[in-house]
Parts: C-alpha cells; structure tokens; sequence
C-alpha cells in the first residue's frame, strides 16, 4: 500500500517509480500501476455501437488490490501526479486512473518524461498540464476500431476456416505484404545476363589491372548472352586497350541519423540479433532505469516509441564537448548535424538517444546485463556518430578503349575514418585491387577474360528488420505497434521464421485471399495507411473520434452480412503444408501440423497411419564420434536437442545433447565447438574429453553438477532419508489396520523392505553410501535420461 504523502506520483512500472523517487525526495510517494487497470472487457465487445460506440470499460481483472491501495493513497493526496509514458497509449492510461481513482482536475496533473533525469523530472513536476484528451480519444478511437473488426471479422473466419483464428486492421495489412512478397517469388521468371571482366598487363609492369566491360559509345550495356560475350571477345583479344581517361575523385560518407523506433528494431536485428519485441523490452528497462553502482538508479536514454529525428539542444551541446574531447577535433564539424523528420511523422518527442552522453557504455558495463549493454551501446554510438565528421573516401576510375568497346577499372579506399570511429556501417573500405599510376593514352595488353553467367534474382523474402522497414514506409502502425504486430503473426502461425526470414504459412496465405476477396479494405495498405492519418487528425483535434468510428463501421458491417449471405454453409480448406521428409511406417509424404507444443511433422496420411516426428534443422558443425551432420530436434513437449543423423545400437542416436552447436571449431583440437541454450550471446566452449581446451559439463553454465563431497558428508543425508522411508512405512502399516487383509500385507511388504533398506544403508561402505544417496537423481542425471529417452 502507498504511504501518506502530500503528492502522489503514479508511473506504470516500479523500476520507473524508483528511478524518480530518488530525484523528487521527501513530500513524493512514488508508486506504479503496473500497466492498464480499465480496459475493455475480455469476454465481450464491450462497445455500444447504439449509443454511438460509446465503450464500457470495466477494472482489469486480478487488480482490485492495486485499484484500492491507489484509491486510499490518492484520497490522502493533495495532488495527484499522473506519470505514464508520453505518447498515446500513456495518455489514455492516466485519464483511466483519474476516471478509476474518481480524481477531479484540479487535484489530477499530468506529467511526461521525454527522458527520466533529475533535470527533466523536477522540470516536469514544476510544469504540469491537463490530460490532452486529443491523445486519449485518438487512442480510444484505436482500440474501439480495432475491437469492432477483431469482434465482427474473426467470427466469421472460424466460420470459413478454422476456429480459434483471429483478424485484425494492422496484422492482416501486415500479412499481406508477406504474402504479396512471396506471390511475387512465385511468378519470379529470372533472366540470363552475363558479367565479362579483362585482366590487362601495362607495358612496363607486371601488375594487373582488372576492367570490367562497360558498353559502346559512352553508354552502358547489359550483356544478356553468351554469344554477345562471344562477340566482344572476338573483337578485342588481338588489339591492344588503350587508357582513355584516369578521373581521381573524393567522396564522403555522413552518418545516419540517431535512431527512431523502427530503425532502432531494425539495427538490433541485423547488428546483435535481438528481436524487435525483446529490443523494446530492453529499450523499456534502458529508459525506466537501471542501477548503476554509486548512483542508485538511472535512466540511461530517451522514451523509445518514437518517429522524430529531432534532438535537444542540451544533448547537441553535450556532443559538441564530448566529441572533440574524446576523439580529436577534426572528428567534430564544428556545429551541431540536425536531421529532418520525414513527413508524416508525428514528431511528439525526440530522437532515441543516450540520457547522459558521457556515460559511455565501458563506464558502467558491470552495471548492465549482457542484453542491456548491447543495447545502449548500440543507442549510444548512433548518437555520438551522427554528430561527428563524415568519413572520406579517395577513388580512382580508368577508362580502356578496344575497337569501340569500352572496359572500366575502379578502386576506392579510405582516407579519413570520422564517424567510422564509432558506428562503423556497411560500407566497404576498400573497392576493388590498388590500380597503378597509368598515363593517358598508354597501352595494356590483353592477359585474359573473365567471362561469367548470372540470373537475376527474386526479391527476397522480408526479415522481421525489412517488415518493420515496410510498414513504416507504407504507414502501417504506428512505433508502438511494430513489434507486437509481427509478433502476432507469428504466434499464430500465419507467419514462420525460417532462419532469419518470414514465409507465409497455407494458412496465411488463405487467410488473406478471404480477406481480399471480401474485406478489401481491411488488406488495403492505403486504407490502412490513411486510417493512421485519420488517427493523428483526432490527436491534434481536427476530427470527432466517433464520426471516424461510425464512417468506417456501416460500411464494415454490411460487407460482414454480404459475406455471411453469400458463403452460407461453405467452409475453405487449409491445404497440407508438404515437407521433403517421408513416412517411416507407409511411405507417403509427411506435413506441417501444428500442436500443444508447436510446429511437428505428421503423416499425410492420417488417420489411416498417425506416425508423427519432430521438425529437424540442420545445424552448423558435425558430430563430435562419427563426423555426421547435426540437427536440432524438438521433443514431444517443445524441448529443443541436438543429435546426429546417424543411429547405432538400438535405435539410439550416435550423438545428442542439449548445447548448441556453433559454426566455430576448437583452435587446439579442431572440433566442433558448443554453447549452452537459451537467450542472449553465450560463449562456446569445446566438449572433447580429450582436448586441453575441454570444458566438463559443471563448469558449462547451464546444470549444477551433483555434489561430490565425500561419503561422510552424505551419511547423515542417507541416513535421514532411510528414515523418512521407515516412518512413513510405519505410518501406512497403522493406516491400514482397518483395512482388508490384502492391504495389510502390502503394507506390511513396505515395511519391511524400507528396513532393510535402512539397515544397509547404515552398514554399507562409504563408496556403496555414495552410490545409494546419488539415487536422488541430480540435475545431471536427470539430463542423461532424458536425453537417453529421447534417444531411442
């Protein structure tokens, strides 16, 4: 229960409320929401659509502690702070609490934190606001829309396809590019095209200068056969090449802008391998507030829900003196970079950045966990480096003249590294071979050509990074609905991850044929794009948020009722998702199912045959007995293992563990190397008994080994369980004088076992009181049986 105080401050989280009590002191109780207390009810639609969708919120369930604890504390308050974060969905949760807590607008002041400092955090309290109820109905008018379609519309699909499905305006635009992408590989026709290189030798040197083919006339040309390869070669191999231009140029390279939400999603995945949703996770616990030795908790950057480029003039000011100070003065411009928000954007707080640029990530990494360090620095290098000085590139272009037929050789490298100090990007830093110093007009003797056969390529399938890219260009979402919009779609098998890329599932797919075919809008980015737009009306006061609601829903519920009318009684079939893999018991094909546990392998020709096996993944690396190919398999309750393809005695697997294996091979003795499972970067390690460099299993970070103390130490332990054993054979045996004489001769049977059992435990030697204590199965033991079992 809060504590009396004469101003209660309410936040969501309680590592948020911690971080800000220690800036505001005494007079402030400081206590968290945990989230949403009032939101719509689970169990029904919880709109009345009569009475102009007016919504009838309900206390969340499992909270009515909290909502009285935060009743008593505000009553006792003279004011009442409402600090949840700063964007829409904030907003609406302090106007439910001030609702819920039955607080009057004097007494109710709402606060934001753009970052959590003591500098913005007292600036904040000194300068409240009242709600901005443009944010709320904005939000209100999100959650009532996306109620009504997902009440109306995922009925109807359980109808047509399978119960238990769902339909939603973001997630089904969502999955729509993902299907568009992969129907668009499908009709993929690739096209032949060739690449023709010649190596040349200047006279007077032995280097070779390597020239691409670039076209007649000064224009360049596509080369789409073998015969026109052909015919260049024939025309040049006896005649020198002539230089026909040396061009020197100088190039920069600037940096990119500090992050927004979606850039910073899409810079995790490709940069440390962190998804989107737990990015933000991180992201979240970065801004709330970490404990930082000697300073208690701090909150490290700024709010991470946003689509603004913008930065404060404290943050630049503080670039421009830690910059010059740490990496040299000519790595600074000598003025602040500022970027320009794209348009559309709501521009409602700046850029993601670090609190305090000279808290650098080193300064307090044993602060960190390893996910939050990756994260910050992350954050904190973009920021730093979109402040520096561009990088710059020295390049060099020759031109070469054979019959008309022009040949291009160019290099490129760097020159000034600037802004790669910190935040190093894709960029090469060198192009192509050194080229020598030639004068115009000399002459290069053909060595040899290269002549090679390329096909164009389909677009490639879209990775959670370049989905998030898409939505946002397309204006799909909004920040916060990124992460937990893939996240749908995958859950729900729509969507699988296969590597590092998104297929549609059969499901999927003919989930969103339904949905083009009769709601077109519902799959219609533009309609979906513009909806956003109407949002942001709302926010700034310019639309009524049930006049928005109302346009969009008559015409919704009629396409809902055509549909219904029009496929009475027909149901659409998922087809079977085919693998490569076949039956062991009937030969025919095995499918993708989905279960309890997930995704597994069942016969295509149930019911008739029910053999079903885990899905199989090949894993970098090869079998540590037999040198076989390893593969990650998933037992019948969603554990994942590792084992070779090979069998021996049995039926048991030649090999099979529990740790990952990694791509990286033992530097001593060659092996395959392992890591544990599990979130986050783990160091490998090598399991060869043999190697100097062998890691034994208690020392591998993921069991506790069984104890290994000596035999005296594990007596008294013996002993009291022989006893426990004999008590409770005791009890069971007075238990049962009532009973029939059957049951008194079983118990009788456990009695007497249990002493002798008791009997030799007491009597044994240390080696046999060893053995009897490590019955009670270690954590390791129980490992080698399960794998043993799933072994077989």
């Amino acid at each position: 229960m809060a504590k009396k105080s004469e101003n209660l401050v309410i936040v969501e989280s309680p590592a948020k409320a911690k971080t800000i009590e220690k800036y505001l002191g005494p007079g402030y109780t400081v206590t968290a929401s945990m989230g949403h207390l009032r939101d719509l009810p689970k169990s029904t639609m919880g709109v009345d659509i009569e009475r102009n969708f007016a919504p009838a919120y309900t206390s969340v369930k499992g909270r009515e502690a909290l909502i009285g604890s935060l009743r008593s504390a505000a009553k006792s308050a003279n004011t009442v702070f409402l600090a949840t974060d700063p964007d829409r969905e904030g907003e609406a949760i302090s106007w439910h609490l001030k609702e819920l807590l039955g607080l009057s607008d004097e007494k109710a002041k709402r606060v934001t934190f753009n970052e959590i400092t003591k500098k913005v955090v007292l600036d904040a309290i000194t300068h409240p606001r009242a709600l901005d109820m443009g944010l709320v109905d904005a939000q209100q008018a999100r959650r009532v829309l996306d109620r009504l379609v997902g009440y109306e519309l995922s009925p109807f699909i359980w109808k047509k396809i399978k119960y238990g499905l769902s339909a939603g305006r973001v997630q089904s635009a969502a999955l729509r590019i993902v299907v568009d992408r992969e129907e668009e590989i499908r009709a993929f026709i690739p096209e032949e095209y060739w690449l023709l290189e010649a190596n040349l030798l200047p006279d007077g040197s032995t280097a070779v200068v390597t020239a691409k083919y670039f076209g007649r006339n000064g224009k360049k040309e596509e080369l789409h056969s073998e015969e026109e390869v052909l015919a260049i070669i024939s025309a040049t191999e006896k005649s020198p090449f002539i230089v026909t231009g040396i061009k020197h140029t100088e190039r920069q390279s600037r940096p990119q802008p500090p992050f927004t939400t979606s850039s910073l999603q899409q810079a995790a995945t490709n940069r440390i391998g962190m998804t989107p949703k737990k990015c933000m996770a991180i992201a979240q616990m970065l801004y709330e507030g970490v404990d930082i030795g000697g300073e208690g908790a701090v909150g490290l950057i700024t709010y991470m829900r946003t689509d603004s480029l913008r930065l404060s003039e404290d943050a630049l000011s503080d670039a421009a003196k830690f910059i010059p100070a740490t990496y040299g003065q000519e790595n600074y411009p000598g003025q602040p970079t500022r970027y320009k928000t794209k348009a559309g954007a709501q521009d409602a707080h700046e850029a993601i950045r670090p609190s305090n640029v000279f808290l650098t990530p080193e300064k307090i990494r044993k602060s960190l966990t390893s996910d939050q360090y990756k994260l910050y620095r992350l954050i904190w290098a973009r920021f730093v480096a979109s402040q520096m000085s561009p990088a710059r590139y020295a390049g060099t272009a020759i031109g070469f003249d054979n019959n008309g037929y022009e040949f291009r050789a160019t290099h490129s490298h760097l020159i000034f590294r600037g802004y790669l100090n910190v935040y190093a990007d894709d960029e090469e830093s060198v192009a192509g071979a050194a080229l020598p110093e030639l004068p115009e007009g000399g002459v290069c003797r053909l060595d040899k050509f290269i002549k090679e056969q390329k096909f164009t390529q389909p677009p490639a399938r879209y990775t959670e990074s370049s989905l998030i890219r898409e939505m946002e260009e397309t204006g799909i979402g909004r920040p916060s609905t990124y992460a937990p919009t893939i996240g749908t779609i995958t859950s729900r098998e729509y969507v699988v991850k296969e590597g590092r890329t998104l297929r549609p599932t059969p499901l999927g797919e003919v989930i969103t044929a339904l949905l083009k075919e009769r709601f077109s809008d519902i799959v219609n980015l533009q309609f979906t794009a513009n909806m956003e737009e109407r949002f942001d009306e709302i926010e700034s006061g310019k639309e009524v948020w049930t006049d928005v609601i109302s346009g969009f829903y008559g015409g919704f519920h009629k396409s809902i009722e055509t549909a219904e009318t029009e496929m009475d009684g027909q149901r659409i079939k998922v087809p079977d998702e085919v693998s490569d893999e076949i039956c062991d018991v009937c030969g025919k094909p095995m499918v993708f199912k989905s279960g309890k546990f997930g995704r597994f392998l069942g016969c295509s020709g149930f019911p008739d045959c029910t053999f079903t096996k885990p899905i199989v993944v090949k894993m970098p690396g090869v079998c540590p007995n037999c040198g076989g190919e390893l593969f990650k398999r998933t037992s019948k309750t969603g554990h994942a293992y590792y084992s070779c393809d090979k069998r021996v005695e049995e039926g048991k697997f030649c090999f099979i563990t529990w740790d990952v294996p990694v791509a990286d091979n033992c530097p001593i003795c060659g092996k395959t190397m392992f890591k544990p499972s599990g979130k986050g970067a783990k160091k490998p390690y090598c399991i060869n008994a043999e190697c100097p460099e062998f890691v034994p299993e208690d020392k591998r970070g993921w069991r506790k080994k069984a104890t290994t103390d000596g035999a005296a130490d594990k007596k008294p332990a013996a002993k009291k369980t022989a006893a426990k054993k004999a008590t409770g054979a005791k009890s069971a045996a007075k238990k049962t004088t009532t009973t029939a004489t059957k049951t008194k001769t079983t118990a009788a049977k456990k009695t007497a076992t249990a002493k002798k059992t008791a009997a030799k435990l007491n009597t044994a030697p240390k080696n046999t009181v060893k053995k009897a204590t490590s019955a009670k199965r270690s954590s390791k033991d129980k490992n080698a049986a399960a794998l043993s079992a799933l072994g077989k």
